[in-house]
């Protein structure tokens, strides 16, 4: 029999075939053989040419690269696809990953910031990881400089996902390499790009809408007005997740990207229990609609004696077992 990837893999890295209309694709033909057959005739309706999808020998040798790396495929029609990513209209039709995806069935807040952090933001962001750690909830960030890297410091003991613009075999910035690596082999690491692409500018935000997707809120801990970290909050918002903010100084530049994301309705955030405390009821709200339909919902976090100033919903999810 042949691989049920190579099809899948041959619609997604067509250039002309995005998310929206794999997931379309999908839906109307039920498997990516029969789209892919089905492409001439809807281009010829249309009026148009049908796309160039590309051939089944460069998918072979992509997956065999992947497989080497000690990496593997997750498709958006599989079981275990992230289920809070899957949520997204334009979601990855697919990921390449290393590590426990398991991880991404927890409760999970994203944390970005800025590239040039100043030391006490990277010491505030490492300690709310920490924090969060303990509670149960899972950091995702981007494995960039600066916040991104506090917050995968502080959160690999206890859960950390980093989402990177490249393929899975690049590392970028060079000197993230063995944080990278770490990641992967004690958290969990994913990119959407092919293994051996660059990190272009133009994948970044591609990137931000995936850390964005897989968590219950974002935390914006040092951002400049223009930069990726806002484009992660947005993308937040857009998605109907909470968009949660660190205050700082008016006088410094880096700061006031966070103080234009209060002032416009983002959640104030001056320690971890003001994220679990905004989380929560997303977090109920998400389990209870999902437990009709998924056994996969995120375990509550636990109500905790270091949380007793924010009360953490301690109810089972109704679609998890209970002892």
């Amino acid at each position: 029999m042949s691989d049920p990837r190579i099809a899948r893999l041959r619609l997604v890295r067509t250039p002309t075939i995005g998310p929206i209309t794999y997931r379309q694709l999908l839906a109307r033909f039920d498997s990516a053989e029969a789209a892919i057959e089905a492409l001439p005739d809807i281009a010829a309706r249309g009026g148009g040419r049908a796309p160039r999808v590309i051939d089944a020998g460069t998918v072979e040798r992509e997956i065999a690269a992947v497989e080497k790396l000690g990496a593997r495929y997750v498709f958006l029609d599989d079981a275990d696809y992230p289920p809070l990513l899957a949520e997204l209209d334009n979601a990855p039709a697919a990921i390449t990953l290393r590590g426990d995806i398991a991880l991404t069935r927890r409760t999970v807040v994203a944390m970005v910031g800025a590239r040039n952090a100043s030391a006490a933001a990277c010491r505030f962001a490492r300690g709310l990881a920490v924090e969060l750690g303990r509670e149960g909830v899972v950091v995702v960030s981007g494995l960039a400089r600066g916040l991104d890297t506090a917050a995968h410091t502080g959160s690999l003991a206890t859960g950390t996902i980093g989402v990177i613009a490249s393929g899975i075999d690049i590392s970028f910035p060079p000197e993230n390499r063995a944080l990278q690596e770490q990641v992967a082999s004690e958290g969990l690491l994913i990119a959407e790009q092919p293994p051996g692409m660059e990190p272009l500018a133009r994948n970044f935000p591609h990137r931000n809408r995936i850390i964005a997707g897989l968590a219950l809120g974002t935390v914006v801990v040092e951002a400049a007005p223009r930069s990726g970290s806002l484009i992660t909050a947005r993308l937040a918002n857009e998605a109907g997740r909470d968009v949660m903010a660190v205050p700082g100084s008016p006088l410094d530049p880096r700061a006031q990207g966070c103080n234009q994301l209060i002032r416009d309705g983002a959640t104030l955030v001056q320690s971890a229990a003001d994220i679990l405390e905004s989380i929560r009821p997303i977090d109920a709200r998400w389990c209870a609609a999902r437990a009709a339909t998924s056994p996969a919902c995120p375990p509550p976090i636990p109500a905790t004696a270091t949380a007793r100033s924010s009360p953490i919903c301690s109810a089972r999810c109704p679609s998890r077992p209970t002892n």
